[in-house]
């Protein structure tokens, strides 16, 4: 997500150039034959920002080869952009500037096996994009999240398994995996420092957002693409999308996955539009009996907080301060207070967002084992089990959610001209999920 990316070269005291000079610890491959052709796949902000990690000097000579997206506007936006900005290493010239719903097999047509694709686009398009990838021998970046429903997701877990019979190696947008000051706090906590954990919490409470204004030429499902956080089939909705990553975070402090969950949401901001509510709860349980309370809100005047917090028997834990930086830290009590702290992670903390990349180039260029695919299926069922257990407000399974047979698309099929998979009302809202009514998995 961009604005992540901006908010944490801000906080650690570093410019967009600064960036690149986060090359310190990483192998530099500086020979010319080395390089590897990149397509991108994606051409909204994700996109923008993943291209610019990718083509860090620290994953060695790469070259933006071609480009492609739905838009057309987004496509030729960015690609000016990128061929501006990145000299001799873009240079993507108009006929390998695709547009279109096919436009993904045109750029990766461009790359030969052993090359890379990012794959940026609306989570809706995530499996199908990857089966593709797969199949021409191309190595993966996938920003999350990463499908919108259970039978996508089972989808993708497939297409991963296929990729790592063929030797590919897979990257996913889960950054805080390597996030230095996470990896720190979370190994102590696994190694016992604050006893077992009881409790987890996490919060993203943030200010009031809704969807763009409809342009008048878009059909509805160019407008619900665009717009695709506020619809469930196109984004996978709030919990999806952004409560993954705290979702995730605390599933791996934890060193488990939940078997159930409960959750409740709302909405309170007339004509907020889309599906989306703008508040929303879920607390998972997990197999021992332990439980993570997942809060999230999108509301003007409210209280506004990104954090993370774990709970042990013999203290607890700071697992992130603040988008820009977790600071993490671990305390001897229950009380997070300066006399109780026994460990925080010293000096500054590397740019997760560059080293998801840096790691990927690193075990492409030296043929190492690495497929995050798997744990970005997990993390994805775990997302839409809260998803399931809010719209539907009752007790949600694991097992329930993994196996369910809900698809809320056929997007092997979808056109700007197709049948909207969501239709708005007659007043032009849209129908919002209804706890106790909605078929939520």
């Amino acid at each position: 997500m961009p604005t992540a990316r901006r908010e944490f070269l801000k906080n650690a005291g570093l410019g967009v150039l600064g960036a690149s000079l986060l090359t310190q610890g990483f192998p530099v491959h500086a020979a010319e034959s080395n390089t590897i052709n990149i397509a991108l796949v994606g051409c909204g902000g994700r996109g923008g920002g993943a291209i610019f990690d990718a083509m860090n000097p620290a994953n060695g000579p790469t070259k933006l080869v071609a480009t492609a997206d739905v838009f057309e506007d987004r496509v030729v936006g960015l690609t000016k952009s990128l061929n501006d900005n990145l000299g001799d290493r873009a240079g993507v010239p108009p006929e390998r500037t695709f547009r279109g719903f096919d436009a993904y097999k045109k750029a990766m047509d461009c790359l030969n096996p052993g090359d890379v694709v990012l794959l940026a686009t609306p989570p809706v398009f995530r499996p199908m994009h990857v089966e593709y990838a797969v199949s021409k021998g191309l190595h993966i970046f996938m920003e999350k999240p990463f499908a919108t429903d259970s039978p996508s997701t089972r989808r993708l877990q497939a297409a991963v398994k296929a990729a790592e019979a063929k030797n590919l190696k897979v990257g996913c947008g889960l950054m805080w995996r390597h996030c230095a000051a996470r990896q720190e706090a979370i190994k102590r906590i696994h190694d016992g420092v604050i006893g077992d954990i009881m409790h987890l919490r996490g919060f993203r409470m943030d200010n009031a957002v809704g969807p763009r204004t409809r342009r008048p030429e878009e059909t509805e499902v160019a407008f619900q693409l665009r717009n695709f956080h506020y619809f469930d089939w196109a984004g996978g909705n709030v919990m999806v999308d952004y409560i993954i990553h705290n979702i995730d975070v605390a599933c791996w402090a934890k060193n488990a996955w939940p078997v159930k969950a409960l959750g409740f949401g709302g909405r309170s901001i007339p004509n907020l539009g889309g599906q989306a509510f703008d508040s929303w709860y879920a607390e998972f349980e997990f197999a021992d009996g332990t439980h993570l309370a997942s809060h999230c809100e999108q509301r003007d005047n409210t209280y506004n907080t990104y954090t993370d917090f774990a709970y042990g028997t013999k203290g607890s834990a700071v697992l992130m301060d603040s988008l820009g930086q977790a600071k993490t830290r671990l305390y001897k009590a229950q009380a997070m207070t300066p006399d109780n702290l026994i460990w925080s992670f010293p000096g500054s903390e590397p740019n997760p967002y560059q080293v998801e990349h840096t790691v990927l180039f690193d075990a492409i260029r030296n043929d190492k084992p690495f497929n995050e695919g798997y744990r970005a299926c997990e993390a994805n069922f775990a997302s839409l089990l809260a998803r399931a257990a809010i719209n539907s407000g009752k007790v949600v399974t694991w097992d329930e959610v993994v196996k369910s047979d809900l698809k809320l698309v056929d997007v092997d099929t979808l056109a700007f001209d197709s049948e909207p998979p969501v239709k708005p009302n007659a007043d032009g809202s849209y129908p919002y999920a209804i706890p106790g009514k909605t078929v939520a998995f």
